[in-house]
């Protein structure tokens, strides 16, 4: 007992030791510093020990900070520029040399970096619309700018529904029913409709007209607008926006219609041109940046003929709260009383991000009386025959050692259910246990946050078409290439 009490304090002394360097690191350099995705910039001391115990996930054992601090100390003394420093896989990969310098060791992971710039040109974005979606992004654009610098909300367009408008607005960003109180503070001026969140002005401005505002008039300059209203869908209604003076790109938090192009964050982004063509974008759906990942997987290892994906999805604001008309079949009827069937094109647009996946899948939806965190059942048919524990460590290290390890989690647990995954970052997690495999036939159970998942997935494509994604160090395998 005494030993386990001393060796607990020895670690918490590490970690106390590691906190003074990971600020650092991020001050001088700009460089954030991580185990294994999880980040420690504004981390506690046991925020770190935690973290090198999730390395259980990955390298099946616990992380000593025997391994990490080492790292952290030689860190500080280079001339590093911005980057995403990925302690745990240094320490990793450092393990497996014999009598490797480790100064010479970081010289050469960290070779793109070292004496490159420590700012970046922040990138002015404009949330047009305020609903969900849109106060998600606005905090994860407030913290992503304290931590990175890369991105900067400036302002947020609306439709004025009274005197107090801005308060209300505010409230609703400082409080919410799902995912908790903002981390930080938030006042208001309403003389000048800003609202101060961590010490960032964001102006507030009215209108219900997307192609006459002047957003120089505020400061704002290139900027890329995120329109999270839906009311426009296609090119034409979304290109209004850049007849607006200081926009540049246009990004949609919904399915694109027409030729507008689809992209799901580490599958087709790289697909973005600086062509007009690719000035208006869509994010496509979070159900489809769900399962888009894991199929990409699933397709380009095993093969996959044809499969239907069912998706239990939590109600949304387009639902009733009691039975009442909807333009919609069946949802008019309770979404707080109902399980209500009803049609997603999540299956057919899994196609636009990738093309191999074109007529293969058929999909429906089951609206459930939850608030948010949704599941989807994916039913397959492969080209291989294949086994449940084979699949499930093949997307384990996908999901820990890939460049889609942001995209696609992985747990295995009997105990856990859907509110055990609000807040994930990830496009969707596989829930191992739940695996089906039996001959060529394969039936995957993934969770997926729709609200906070997809609108991180979202700000990863504002981050790419800003030219501002953090560079990750070390270099990560591609998903395919996982031994």
């Amino acid at each position: 007992m005494q030993q386990k009490q001393e060796d607990w304090n020895r670690r918490l002394k590490q970690a106390q030791e590691m906190l003074p360097l990971i600020s650092k690191l991020h001050r001088d350099s700009n460089a954030v510093t991580s185990i294994f995705g999880r980040i420690l910039v504004g981390a506690t001391d046991i925020d770190i020990l935690k973290a090198h115990r999730f390395a259980r996930r990955v390298v099946s054992r616990e992380l000593s900070l025997d391994e990490t601090l080492p790292i952290a100390r030689e860190l500080v003394t280079m001339d590093l520029g911005s980057a995403s420093i990925d302690l745990g896989r240094l320490a990793k990969n450092y393990g497996r040399l014999e009598n490797k310098d480790l100064r010479e060791y970081l010289e050469e992971e960290l070779a793109p970096v070292i004496g490159g710039d420590t700012e970046k040109q922040a990138k002015d974005v404009v949330l047009y619309g305020f609903g969900r979606i849109g106060r998600l992004l606005a905090r994860i654009l407030i913290k992503r700018d304290a931590t990175y610098g890369g991105v900067r909300l400036r302002a947020i367009v609306v439709r004025k529904k009274g005197d107090d408008d801005i308060v209300k607005r505010a409230s609703l960003l400082r409080r919410d029913s799902v995912h908790g109180a903002f981390e930080g503070t938030i006042t208001v001026d309403q003389d000048n409709d800003v609202i101060w969140a961590n010490g960032t002005p964001i102006q507030m401005i009215y209108s219900d007209d997307p192609s006459t505002i002047d957003y120089t008039s505020y400061g704002i300059n290139d900027a890329i607008v995120v329109d999270n209203t839906g009311r426009w869908r296609d090119r034409e209604g979304l290109s209004q926006h850049l007849k607006s003076t200081g926009v540049s790109k246009v990004l949609l938090t919904a399915p694109g219609k027409g030729d507008v192009k689809n992209i799901v964050y580490g599958i087709n982004h790289k697909t973005i041109t600086n062509d007009d063509s690719d000035r208006v974008l869509s994010a496509a759906s979070c159900t489809t940046n769900g399962i888009t990942p894991v199929l990409k997987v699933i397709g380009d290892r095993y093969g996959v003929k044809h499969g239907h994906v069912e998706t239990v999805h939590s109600y949304t604001n387009d639902q009733n709260l009691a039975d009442n008309f909807h333009k919609g079949p069946r949802r008019g009827r309770a979404a707080g009383l109902n399980m209500v069937l009803t049609e997603t094109g999540a299956a057919k647009a899994v196609s636009k991000a990738l093309p191999e996946f074109e007529g293969k899948l058929t999909g429906n939806a089951i609206r459930v009386p939850t608030p948010d965190v949704s599941m989807a059942v994916l039913n397959l048919d492969l080209e291989t025959e294949v086994d449940k524990d084979e699949v499930n460590d093949y997307l384990r290290r996908v999901s820990t050692d890939s460049n889609l390890r942001q995209q696609i989690d992985y747990i295995h647990s009997p105990e856990v259910v859907s509110t055990d995954f609000v807040g994930s970052t990830h496009a969707g997690v596989v829930d191992g246990l739940a695996t089906i495999a039996s001959g060529n036939h394969l039936v995957l159970y993934v969770w997926y946050d729709n609200e906070y998942g997809y609108s991180n997935q979202v700000i990863r494509i504002v981050e790419e078409i800003a030219g501002v994604r953090p560079r990750v160090l070390p270099i990560r395998k591609d998903p395919t290439d996982i031994r």
